[in-house]
């Protein structure tokens, strides 16, 4: 038995819960909240009985594609640093926090409406982050491309920064043009002669 005492998914409702997951973000990233859920359910290829049975209503959705979202941003760090060099991991992982942000940006006003209502969609969410920001720029620090005089508090306050100013799709190359100066603030450079 599940925790709780509820059963195990199958594997095919995890699939289905996914693919409804994947789709909501992508779909309330570009349309905002007043997207029918009749669409997100027919996008994802499931049915609109399926779609409801897993999210009850619009705010259980909304909750759940957040907080997924949030999950797949923080699982992306090991991963990288194991596809990729540290740095180069960093900088990856700044494109999906971006990412993350336009996809939030597309749900803020119903995310607030759930919060008002004494729910907390946010939940561990900045501490979830911030442990993910201090994987990386650990092992940036161990190979010695990143300064140690800056750390994942500031990075993450520079990085909620820029996306306040340029989360909207329209601004997404501004953002890592952005991301791009900070990230090269943050190496370390060999010192020349004093």
């Amino acid at each position: 038995m599940a925790e709780g005492g509820q059963r195990p998914q199958r594997a095919d409702a995890r699939r289905n819960r996914e693919k409804i997951l994947t789709t909501a973000a992508r779909v309330f990233a570009t349309e905002g909240l007043e997207a029918h859920l009749e669409r997100i359910a027919k996008e994802a290829g499931v049915g609109s009985a399926t779609l409801y049975r897993n999210f009850p209503t619009r705010e259980a959705l909304v909750e759940a594609v957040y907080r997924n979202e949030v999950a797949q941003l923080c699982d992306a760090a090991p991963a990288l640093l194991a596809a990729k060099p540290p740095f180069d991991a960093l900088r990856a992982w700044t494109r999906l926090f971006l990412d993350y942000v336009t996809t939030k940006y597309g749900m803020i006003d119903a995310l607030r409406a759930i919060a008002a209502t004494g729910s907390n969609p946010y939940g561990h969410s900045r501490e979830m982050i911030q442990a993910a920001l201090s994987v990386l720029m650990d092992a940036c620090v161990a190979t010695g491309t990143i300064r140690t005089d800056i750390g994942p508090a500031d990075i993450s306050a520079a990085l909620e920064g820029i996306a306040l100013t340029s989360a909207s799709p329209e601004q997404r190359e501004q953002a890592e043009r952005l991301l791009d100066l900070t990230l090269d603030g943050l190496q370390t450079r060999p010192r020349g002669p004093a």
